[in-house]
Protein backbone atom coordinates (compact mmCIF):
# COMPACT_ATOMS: atom_id res chain seq x y z
CA UNK A 1 0.00 0.00 0.00
CA UNK A 2 1.44 3.45 -1.05
CA UNK A 3 1.82 6.10 1.89
CA UNK A 4 0.44 9.32 2.05
CA UNK A 5 2.89 11.58 4.13
CA UNK A 6 2.46 15.84 4.38
CA UNK A 7 4.03 18.60 6.47
CA UNK A 8 3.69 19.90 9.08
CA UNK A 9 3.49 23.68 8.71
CA UNK A 10 4.42 24.85 12.43
CA UNK A 11 7.39 22.42 13.17
CA UNK A 12 8.04 21.23 9.25
CA UNK A 13 7.85 17.59 10.31
CA UNK A 14 6.91 14.80 7.50
CA UNK A 15 4.00 13.18 8.48
CA UNK A 16 2.10 10.27 7.54
CA UNK A 17 -0.92 10.08 7.02
CA UNK A 18 -3.69 7.26 8.79
CA UNK A 19 -6.21 7.87 5.91
CA UNK A 20 -9.43 6.95 7.60
CA UNK A 21 -11.84 4.78 5.55
CA UNK A 22 -8.71 3.90 3.08
CA UNK A 23 -9.46 0.34 2.20
CA UNK A 24 -13.15 1.19 1.58
CA UNK A 25 -12.36 4.12 -0.97
CA UNK A 26 -9.72 2.10 -2.71
CA UNK A 27 -12.50 -0.48 -3.07
CA UNK A 28 -14.69 1.52 -4.17
CA UNK A 29 -12.66 3.87 -6.91
CA UNK A 30 -10.43 0.79 -8.05
CA UNK A 31 -13.03 -2.29 -7.48
CA UNK A 32 -16.28 -1.44 -7.94
CA UNK A 33 -16.01 1.67 -10.07
CA UNK A 34 -13.90 0.12 -12.85
CA UNK A 35 -16.35 -3.01 -12.54
CA UNK A 36 -20.13 -2.37 -11.21
CA UNK A 37 -20.47 1.34 -12.50
CA UNK A 38 -24.34 1.43 -11.58
CA UNK A 39 -23.35 0.22 -7.61
CA UNK A 40 -20.45 2.97 -7.92
CA UNK A 41 -23.05 5.85 -8.87
CA UNK A 42 -25.47 4.55 -6.04
CA UNK A 43 -22.87 4.38 -2.96
CA UNK A 44 -21.75 8.34 -4.31
CA UNK A 45 -25.48 9.51 -4.38
CA UNK A 46 -26.97 11.76 -1.68
CA UNK A 47 -28.96 9.23 -0.12
CA UNK A 48 -25.87 6.60 0.55
CA UNK A 49 -23.77 9.68 1.35
CA UNK A 50 -26.79 10.32 4.20
CA UNK A 51 -27.16 6.89 5.38
CA UNK A 52 -22.97 6.57 5.66
CA UNK A 53 -23.00 9.26 7.67
CA UNK A 54 -25.46 8.39 10.04
CA UNK A 55 -23.84 4.96 10.48
CA UNK A 56 -20.44 6.13 11.54
CA UNK A 57 -21.25 9.89 12.83
CA UNK A 58 -24.49 9.58 15.10
CA UNK A 59 -23.97 6.08 17.31
CA UNK A 60 -22.47 7.29 20.95
CA UNK A 61 -18.62 6.80 21.59
CA UNK A 62 -17.70 4.00 23.65
CA UNK A 63 -14.05 5.70 24.78
CA UNK A 64 -14.00 9.05 24.04
CA UNK A 65 -10.20 9.61 25.19
CA UNK A 66 -9.63 7.05 23.10
CA UNK A 67 -11.79 8.17 19.89
CA UNK A 68 -10.01 11.65 20.51
CA UNK A 69 -6.39 10.79 20.52
CA UNK A 70 -7.17 8.94 17.73
CA UNK A 71 -8.54 11.68 16.04
CA UNK A 72 -5.78 14.27 17.84
CA UNK A 73 -8.77 16.08 19.09
CA UNK A 74 -7.94 18.98 21.61
CA UNK A 75 -11.01 19.85 23.80
CA UNK A 76 -9.59 22.35 25.53
CA UNK A 77 -10.18 24.28 22.65
CA UNK A 78 -13.78 23.67 22.71
CA UNK A 79 -16.82 25.91 23.38
CA UNK A 80 -18.89 23.94 24.57
CA UNK A 81 -18.57 21.32 27.67
CA UNK A 82 -16.66 17.93 27.40
CA UNK A 83 -19.63 15.85 28.67
CA UNK A 84 -21.83 17.25 25.57
CA UNK A 85 -20.10 16.09 22.94
CA UNK A 86 -20.80 12.22 22.89
CA UNK A 87 -21.42 11.53 19.20
CA UNK A 88 -18.78 11.57 16.54
CA UNK A 89 -21.14 13.92 14.58
CA UNK A 90 -21.54 16.44 17.69
CA UNK A 91 -17.24 15.98 18.19
CA UNK A 92 -16.97 16.82 14.35
CA UNK A 93 -19.58 20.19 14.62
CA UNK A 94 -17.46 21.39 17.78
CA UNK A 95 -17.19 25.23 18.20
CA UNK A 96 -13.55 26.26 19.16
CA UNK A 97 -12.48 29.80 21.32
CA UNK A 98 -10.96 30.67 17.75
CA UNK A 99 -9.73 34.05 18.35
CA UNK A 100 -7.38 32.91 20.82
CA UNK A 101 -6.34 29.06 19.09
CA UNK A 102 -6.01 30.56 15.72
CA UNK A 103 -4.89 33.62 15.90
CA UNK A 104 -4.92 36.00 12.69
CA UNK A 105 -2.34 38.23 10.72
CA UNK A 106 -3.67 41.82 11.23
CA UNK A 107 -2.37 43.30 8.35
CA UNK A 108 -5.54 44.04 5.76
CA UNK A 109 -4.31 42.67 2.81
CA UNK A 110 -3.56 39.22 3.47
CA UNK A 111 -5.61 36.49 3.11
CA UNK A 112 -5.88 33.76 5.93
CA UNK A 113 -6.67 29.77 5.38
CA UNK A 114 -10.56 29.33 5.19
CA UNK A 115 -10.15 26.18 7.47
CA UNK A 116 -7.85 23.76 9.35
CA UNK A 117 -6.78 21.68 6.38
CA UNK A 118 -4.23 19.93 4.34
CA UNK A 119 -3.53 22.60 1.60
CA UNK A 120 -2.18 22.94 -2.23
CA UNK A 121 -1.93 25.50 -4.16
CA UNK A 122 -1.80 26.10 -7.98
CA UNK A 123 -2.33 28.08 -10.99
CA UNK A 124 -4.59 28.32 -14.10
CA UNK A 125 -2.32 29.98 -15.91
CA UNK A 126 0.28 28.34 -18.15
CA UNK A 127 3.23 30.41 -17.70
CA UNK A 128 2.91 29.47 -13.96
CA UNK A 129 5.32 27.36 -12.20
CA UNK A 130 2.28 25.90 -10.19
CA UNK A 131 0.35 25.17 -13.81
CA UNK A 132 -2.27 22.61 -12.87
CA UNK A 133 -5.31 23.01 -14.76
CA UNK A 134 -7.47 20.64 -14.86
CA UNK A 135 -5.78 18.49 -12.13
CA UNK A 136 -8.22 18.62 -9.30
CA UNK A 137 -10.98 20.23 -11.42
CA UNK A 138 -12.54 21.76 -14.36
CA UNK A 139 -12.37 25.07 -14.01
CA UNK A 140 -15.96 26.12 -15.84
CA UNK A 141 -17.42 22.70 -14.99
CA UNK A 142 -16.45 24.38 -11.13
CA UNK A 143 -17.98 27.55 -11.07
CA UNK A 144 -20.93 26.12 -13.28
CA UNK A 145 -21.54 26.34 -16.80
CA UNK A 146 -24.18 28.59 -16.60
CA UNK A 147 -22.12 31.05 -14.97
CA UNK A 148 -20.11 32.27 -17.50
CA UNK A 149 -19.85 35.92 -16.20
CA UNK A 150 -17.04 34.59 -13.67
CA UNK A 151 -15.51 31.62 -16.70
CA UNK A 152 -14.17 34.95 -17.89
CA UNK A 153 -12.99 37.56 -14.55
CA UNK A 154 -10.66 33.83 -13.33
CA UNK A 155 -9.11 33.08 -16.28
CA UNK A 156 -5.74 32.52 -15.73
CA UNK A 157 -6.44 32.84 -12.25
CA UNK A 158 -4.56 31.30 -8.91
CA UNK A 159 -6.34 28.99 -6.79
CA UNK A 160 -5.50 27.12 -3.38
CA UNK A 161 -7.58 23.92 -2.53
CA UNK A 162 -8.05 22.51 1.08
CA UNK A 163 -8.32 19.16 1.75
CA UNK A 164 -10.76 18.46 5.56
CA UNK A 165 -10.26 15.11 6.80
CA UNK A 166 -12.78 13.73 9.21
CA UNK A 167 -11.29 14.52 12.54
CA UNK A 168 -10.75 18.41 11.43
CA UNK A 169 -12.78 21.49 12.82
CA UNK A 170 -15.44 21.49 10.29
CA UNK A 171 -16.40 25.41 10.39
CA UNK A 172 -15.31 27.01 7.57
CA UNK A 173 -14.02 30.65 8.19
CA UNK A 174 -14.30 33.81 5.39
CA UNK A 175 -10.71 33.66 3.79
CA UNK A 176 -10.94 37.43 3.01
CA UNK A 177 -13.53 40.59 3.54
CA UNK A 178 -15.05 41.82 0.92
CA UNK A 179 -19.15 42.05 -0.05
CA UNK A 180 -21.02 38.85 -1.77
CA UNK A 181 -21.78 39.73 -5.43
CA UNK A 182 -23.21 36.26 -6.16
CA UNK A 183 -24.10 32.74 -4.36
CA UNK A 184 -25.56 30.01 -5.60
CA UNK A 185 -25.51 25.99 -5.03
CA UNK A 186 -24.81 23.34 -8.00
CA UNK A 187 -25.85 19.92 -7.35
CA UNK A 188 -24.32 16.56 -8.24
CA UNK A 189 -22.22 13.55 -6.65
CA UNK A 190 -20.36 13.02 -3.29
CA UNK A 191 -16.98 11.87 -4.46
CA UNK A 192 -14.71 11.05 -1.43
CA UNK A 193 -11.87 13.54 -1.31
CA UNK A 194 -9.18 11.01 0.13
CA UNK A 195 -6.49 11.47 -2.31
CA UNK A 196 -6.98 8.23 -4.15
CA UNK A 197 -10.37 8.97 -5.42
CA UNK A 198 -9.39 12.46 -6.53
CA UNK A 199 -6.53 10.98 -8.25
CA UNK A 200 -9.19 7.98 -9.77
CA UNK A 201 -11.83 9.95 -10.47
CA UNK A 202 -10.93 12.95 -13.17
CA UNK A 203 -11.55 16.97 -12.10
CA UNK A 204 -14.09 14.83 -9.28
CA UNK A 205 -14.55 18.41 -7.38
CA UNK A 206 -16.12 19.74 -10.15
CA UNK A 207 -18.51 17.24 -10.35
CA UNK A 208 -19.84 17.11 -6.44
CA UNK A 209 -22.25 18.85 -4.74
CA UNK A 210 -20.67 22.67 -3.88
CA UNK A 211 -21.95 25.77 -2.69
CA UNK A 212 -20.26 28.97 -4.56
CA UNK A 213 -19.56 32.30 -3.08
CA UNK A 214 -17.93 35.29 -5.05
CA UNK A 215 -16.33 37.91 -2.80
CA UNK A 216 -15.54 41.31 -3.48
CA UNK A 217 -12.43 42.43 -2.20
CA UNK A 218 -11.54 45.79 -3.60
CA UNK A 219 -14.23 47.52 -2.11
CA UNK A 220 -14.03 49.87 1.37
CA UNK A 221 -12.70 48.33 4.13
CA UNK A 222 -11.88 44.75 1.78
CA UNK A 223 -8.57 42.65 1.73
CA UNK A 224 -7.58 44.11 -1.88
CA UNK A 225 -6.84 40.94 -3.38
CA UNK A 226 -9.49 41.19 -6.52
CA UNK A 227 -12.39 38.95 -6.85
CA UNK A 228 -12.39 35.96 -5.02
CA UNK A 229 -14.27 32.89 -5.24
CA UNK A 230 -14.98 30.10 -2.15
CA UNK A 231 -16.59 27.02 -3.52
CA UNK A 232 -17.82 24.65 -0.91
CA UNK A 233 -17.30 21.28 -1.92
CA UNK A 234 -19.46 18.36 -0.14
CA UNK A 235 -17.75 14.86 -0.27
CA UNK A 236 -18.58 10.87 1.05
CA UNK A 237 -20.50 11.29 4.14
CA UNK A 238 -20.96 14.84 4.14
CA UNK A 239 -24.66 15.40 4.27
CA UNK A 240 -25.29 18.98 4.02
CA UNK A 241 -23.44 22.36 4.09
CA UNK A 242 -24.82 24.85 6.36
CA UNK A 243 -24.21 28.66 5.92
CA UNK A 244 -24.13 30.20 9.33
CA UNK A 245 -22.33 33.63 9.14
CA UNK A 246 -21.44 35.00 12.24
CA UNK A 247 -19.42 38.91 12.45
CA UNK A 248 -18.93 38.10 16.17
CA UNK A 249 -18.25 34.48 17.78
CA UNK A 250 -20.70 31.89 16.92
CA UNK A 251 -23.48 34.56 17.48
CA UNK A 252 -26.61 35.35 15.39
CA UNK A 253 -25.68 33.02 12.29
CA UNK A 254 -26.49 34.32 8.90
CA UNK A 255 -27.68 32.71 5.74
CA UNK A 256 -25.49 34.28 3.29
CA UNK A 257 -26.73 36.61 1.13
CA UNK A 258 -25.71 38.91 -1.93
CA UNK A 259 -24.82 42.44 -0.57
CA UNK A 260 -23.52 41.17 2.45
CA UNK A 261 -20.07 42.35 4.21
CA UNK A 262 -17.99 39.58 5.07
CA UNK A 263 -15.65 40.09 7.70
CA UNK A 264 -12.39 38.14 7.40
CA UNK A 265 -11.40 35.31 9.40
CA UNK A 266 -15.42 34.77 10.59
CA UNK A 267 -17.53 31.65 10.85
CA UNK A 268 -19.03 31.19 7.40
CA UNK A 269 -20.57 28.08 7.15
CA UNK A 270 -20.44 24.43 8.67
CA UNK A 271 -19.99 20.74 6.96
CA UNK A 272 -21.87 18.32 8.11
CA UNK A 273 -19.15 15.59 9.27
CA UNK A 274 -16.99 13.60 7.30
CA UNK A 275 -13.97 14.77 4.81
CA UNK A 276 -14.97 17.68 2.33
CA UNK A 277 -12.95 20.24 0.34
CA UNK A 278 -12.79 23.82 0.17
CA UNK A 279 -11.37 25.37 -3.12
CA UNK A 280 -10.52 29.82 -3.16
CA UNK A 281 -10.21 30.77 -6.95
CA UNK A 282 -8.29 34.29 -7.40
CA UNK A 283 -8.14 36.22 -10.41
CA UNK A 284 -4.79 36.22 -12.37
CA UNK A 285 -1.95 38.62 -10.73
CA UNK A 286 -3.94 39.06 -7.78
CA UNK A 287 -2.21 36.54 -5.12
CA UNK A 288 1.40 36.16 -3.85
CA UNK A 289 1.16 32.43 -1.93
CA UNK A 290 3.25 32.13 1.31
CA UNK A 291 6.49 30.76 -0.09
CA UNK A 292 6.57 27.86 2.51
CA UNK A 293 3.19 26.66 1.02
CA UNK A 294 5.40 26.94 -2.40
CA UNK A 295 8.53 25.55 -1.05
CA UNK A 296 6.78 22.69 0.83
CA UNK A 297 4.77 21.36 -2.01
CA UNK A 298 7.53 20.80 -4.46
CA UNK A 299 9.63 18.09 -2.01
CA UNK A 300 11.03 15.31 -3.82
CA UNK A 301 11.69 13.82 -0.46
CA UNK A 302 8.12 13.25 0.62
CA UNK A 303 5.63 10.44 -0.40
CA UNK A 304 2.77 11.75 -1.75
CA UNK A 305 -0.21 9.93 -3.42
CA UNK A 306 -0.78 13.51 -5.47
CA UNK A 307 2.66 13.42 -6.61
CA UNK A 308 2.85 10.17 -8.18
CA UNK A 309 -0.88 10.26 -9.41
CA UNK A 310 0.16 13.78 -11.51
CA UNK A 311 3.78 13.01 -11.81
CA UNK A 312 5.15 16.11 -10.47
CA UNK A 313 5.87 16.99 -6.90
CA UNK A 314 2.52 17.46 -4.86
CA UNK A 315 2.78 17.72 -1.34
CA UNK A 316 0.28 18.83 0.67
CA UNK A 317 0.88 21.73 4.37
CA UNK A 318 -1.15 20.75 7.02
CA UNK A 319 -2.14 24.77 7.60
CA UNK A 320 -4.07 26.11 10.53
CA UNK A 321 -7.41 27.88 10.24
CA UNK A 322 -7.09 31.88 9.92
CA UNK A 323 -3.25 31.86 9.42
CA UNK A 324 -1.45 33.33 6.44
CA UNK A 325 -2.25 31.84 2.93
CA UNK A 326 -0.96 34.56 0.59
CA UNK A 327 -0.70 38.27 0.65
CA UNK A 328 -2.57 40.71 -2.09
CA UNK A 329 -0.58 41.73 -5.01
CA UNK A 330 -0.09 45.65 -5.62
CA UNK A 331 -2.18 46.60 -8.07
CA UNK A 332 -2.03 50.12 -10.48
CA UNK A 333 -4.31 52.30 -11.46
CA UNK A 334 -4.42 50.74 -14.98
CA UNK A 335 -5.88 47.95 -13.48
CA UNK A 336 -2.52 45.73 -13.98
CA UNK A 337 -0.31 43.54 -11.00
CA UNK A 338 2.46 45.86 -10.47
Amino acid sequence: MIQHQFIERDSGRVVTERLLGDRMVRLLYHGLRENTAALFRVLTSSWSSHILGMVNFDRPVRSKSDFLARCGIDLSECLDPPGELNTPRKIFERRIRYSECRPMPTESGVVVSPADARVLVGSLHKASLVFLKEKFFSFEELLGCGNTIWHGAFAGGDFAVFRLTPDKYHYNHTPVAGQVIDFYAIDGDYHSCNPTAVIAVATPYSKNKRVVTIIDTDVSGGTGVGLVAMIEVVALMIGDIVQAYSAEGYDAPQQIARGMFLQKGQPKSLYRPGSSTDILIFQEGRISFAGDLLDNMRRTDVVSRFTQGFQKPLVETDIRLRSLLGTARAYSESGRPQ
